[in-house]
């Protein structure tokens, strides 16, 4: 499912900031930079989401895999912050190496790690599950999982769902776990709380889009893991270990869940405006819109 525009993906995420963590109003005064390397006297650490920062699509942003080399180079720390649940972690490093870019496994952070590291406890229950089944179950291994798919009846066995890939979802689907849901309301967590990811062409809707509908339409407990939510923020600061925070600063296209959430977790921020969520947008009107301000606005990364 693709098409939406920029003005109706920014929609979309203020029709549900009462879900997001709340950020105080701000008048401080965001900097502009031409690129990421401008911020390297500045910051040690620096966490790159990965749609919109990295690549779009299946395509890595011009520049970019030459300039994080030129980071770590630099002696700086680079670590992938990113809300892919969708697919395996061996998967990612495949996808990452075969852009151009050199990360060490351990330096790469996903939304899908976050899930499995909050799912202490919880890993006996029957779970049904949102995915797309050719990405494969690498990493959910020792899970005890049924794809949610047109059969109706395991959308009423299972005792909670896992939301992490939607490229398969459908409205007959979505359907079929409201009502589950209306029937009998058991646990969901949300791999992925993106709303939209950017494209080649328009956005892709993400798991967090249909798992903000359940919340609207159904009394279910929904548990977002990813950003704008602090979880993931954790998971990255148990692999760096021990940093100065005032040095670390995290790099998206998304104000709602890169910028949002590198104030949530705080440290200093980075809007890449000329690709991603923003391309050929007015940053600046969206910004003060949202009141969701960065401390720098990059140009590209």
């Amino acid at each position: 499912m693709t098409g939406l525009s920029a003005h109706e993906a920014f929609a979309a995420y203020e029709a549900v900031r009462h879900r997001l963590p709340q950020a105080a109003p701000s008048d401080r005064q965001y900097r502009t930079a031409a690129t990421l390397e401008d911020l390297a006297d500045d910051f040690d650490v620096f966490l790159l989401d990965a749609f919109g920062v990295l690549n779009i699509g299946d395509r890595a942003i011009p520049g970019t895999p030459e300039r994080v080399a030129n980071l770590k180079a630099a002696g700086k720390r680079v670590l992938v912050v990113s809300n892919a649940a969708g697919f395996p972690h061996a998967t990612l490093m495949q996808k990452y190496a075969r852009l151009g870019y050199d990360f060490a496994p351990e330096d790469v952070v996903t939304s899908r790690a976050t899930l499995l590291a909050g799912m202490q406890g919880l890993r006996d229950k029957h779970w049904g599950l949102m995915a797309t089944r050719s990405a494969g179950l690498g990493d959910l291994e020792g899970l005890n999982l049924t794809y949610l798919e047109e059969d109706p009846s395991p959308y009423d066995v299972v005792e909670g769902f896992l939301l992490i890939g939607s490229a398969a979802w459908t409205e007959t689907r979505q359907a079929l776990l409201e009502n589950a849901l209306l029937s009998r309301l058991r646990p969901v967590l949300v791999g992925n709380p993106d709303i939209v990811a950017p494209r080649e062409q328009g956005f892709s809707v993400e798991p967090g889009h249909f798992a903000h509908r359940l919340a609207n339409r159904t009394k279910a407990s929904v548990e977002f893991f990813g950003k704008p939510f602090t979880n993931i923020f954790d998971l990255a600061f148990k692999r760096l270990g021990t940093v100065d925070r005032s040095r670390v600063v995290m790099v998206g296209d998304s104000l709602h869940t890169d910028i949002l959430g590198a104030r949530t977790a705080g440290v200093a921020s980075a809007l890449i405006s000329d690709y991603g969520f923003f391309a050929g947008q007015d940053v600046a009107a969206a910004i003060a819109q949202a009141g969701i301000v960065p401390d720098y606005v990059v140009a590209q990364p």
